[in-house]
C-alpha cells in the first residue's frame, strides 16, 4: 500500500477518535460531594395531641425559622388526626414502638441519624426507641416533662375531654389488669411506689425500658442509651399533671417501709423524692444512664410553669441541642465539557 493510500485511512481513524472523545465529554459525570445541612429532627407529641395538630405544626415551623433547611418528621401512630390523638390514650405501647421503628427506618432523610424531641409521654417513648432499636440512631434527645420513672397518679383531664376521662376512669379502676396493660397507654407507665411487686410482675412497658427485671437486664438497652451525645431532661417547675413531676429527671417517690407483701407510702404532705443519682437504676447502671452522666452527657433543666406550658422556653434548647450542621453526601453531575471545532 502506497503512502498516499494510507492518508485517507489515517484521516478516518482520527475523525473516529475525535467523535468518541467528544461523545465521552458530552456525558455528564456524577461525582459525590459533601454538603453541610442541619441534622434532621424527629418529634413525638404528648398525650391528648396529634402529630399534625396546629400546635405541633406551629412548633415545627418555629424550629425551621431557627434552623433553616432542617428536615423535621413528626411521629404518628395513625395518619388520621383524631385516630392519632386517640392512640395516645388507647393502644399497646410495645406494638406502637415497633410501628414507629419501622416508620423511621423507611425515611431516607433520617438514615444517618437524627435529634429527637419528646413531649410528655412522647419523651419516654423516644427513649424506649433509643434503647430497643436506635436504627437510625439518635444523636441528642430532649424530653419535656416526660415520665421516665412513671407516674403514681393518673393525670386529670380537661372538663370536656371525654376520651381522656374515659381512659382515666378505666386506668384507675384496674391499672395492672392484663386488659389495661394491653390497651391503656397511661397504665403501661403507671408505677405505684406502694405496690412495686405487682408493678414488676404485671406492667408491660415501663419495667422493661427501665431494665427493672432482676434476672433479665437487657445489655442492648444500656449500650444504646449510653451512645447518645446528650440526654436533656426538662422538668416543668409547677407540674401537677405528672405525679411526681421529678419523674422528668428520673426521680420517684420514696417508699418508707416494705415487706414482701406490702409497701407503705408516706402521707402526701411529707412525701419525698429519690433523685436520679440514688436510684438503683442509676447506681447499677441498668440502662446506661450512669455511663452517660459520667461523661457529662445528662443535662438537667427546667421550664417555668405547669405541664407543657412551654412558652418561649423551647428556643434556647433548640438552638443549643438541635440542628447542628452535619456533612451529607450528595451526588452532583458535572456538565458536559464544550469542545471546540477548531
Amino acid at each position: 500500500m502506497s503512502g498516499t493510500s494510507r492518508i485517507p485511512i489515517l484521516t478516518l481513524m482520527a475523525k473516529t477518535l475525535a467523535i468518541l472523545l467528544v461523545s465521552a465529554l458530552l456525558v455528564p459525570i456524577c461525582l459525590t460531594a459533601a454538603a453541610a445541612s442541619p441534622r434532621p429532627l424527629v418529634l413525638w407529641h404528648g398525650l391528648g395531641d396529634s402529630y399534625a395538630s396546629p400546635g405541633m405544626l406551629e412548633f415545627a415551623s418555629m424550629i425551621k425559622n431557627v434552623h433553616p433547611g432542617i428536615f423535621i418528621h413528626s411521629i404518628y401512630i395513625e395518619e388520621e388526626l383524631d385516630k392519632d390523638r386517640q392512640a395516645g390514650f388507647y393502644g399497646n405501647v410495645n406494638t406502637q414502638l415497633d410501628l414507629v421503628a419501622n416508620q423511621l427506618a423507611n425515611i431516607l432523610e433520617l438514615k444517618d441519624g437524627f435529634d429527637g424531641i419528646g413531649f410528655s409521654q412522647g419523651g419516654q417513648f423516644l427513649r424506649a426507641y433509643v434503647e430497643r432499636y436506635n436504627s437510625p440512631p439518635v444523636h441528642n434527645l430532649l424530653t419535656f416533662g416526660s415520665q421516665h420513672m412513671g407516674i403514681s397518679d393518673i393525670p386529670t383531664c380537661r372538663p370536656y375531654d371525654f376520651i381522656c376521662q374515659a381512659a382515666r376512669r378505666a386506668t384507675k379502676k384496674a391499672v395492672y389488669s392484663p386488659w389495661a396493660q394491653a390497651n391503656l397507654v397511661q397504665a403501661q407507665y403507671f408505677r405505684d411506689p406502694a405496690n412495686l411487686e405487682t408493678y414488676l410482675t404485671a406492667s408491660s412497658f415501663l419495667p422493661s425500658i427501665n431494665n427493672e427485671y432482676p434476672q433479665n437486664r437487657n445489655q442492648t438497652y444500656s449500650k444504646n442509651l449510653a451512645s447518645l451525645n446528650a440526654l436533656v431532661l426538662i422538668m416543668f417547675t409547677q407540674d401537677k399533671t405528672v405525679v411526681p413531676k421529678e419523674s422528668a429527671w428520673f426521680g420517684s417517690e420514696v417508699v418508707d417501709s416494705f415487706s414482701s407483701s406490702q409497701r407503705v407510702l408516706r402521707p402526701v404532705s411529707s412525701r419525698s423524692i429519690i433523685p436520679m443519682h440514688l436510684q438503683p437504676l442509676y447506681i447499677e447502671d441498668w440502662i446506661g444512664l450512669r455511663s452517660l452522666d459520667e461523661k457529662g452527657s445528662v443535662i438537667f433543666d427546667t421550664c417555668e410553669g405547669e405541664h407543657m406550658q412551654i412558652g418561649d422556653c423551647w428556643e434556647n434548647f433548640v438552638r443549643n441541642w438541635i440542628g447542628n450542621l452535619v456533612e451529607i453526601q450528595v451526588n452532583q453531575s458535572v456538565p458536559a465539557v464544550p469542545v471546540s471545532n477548531e
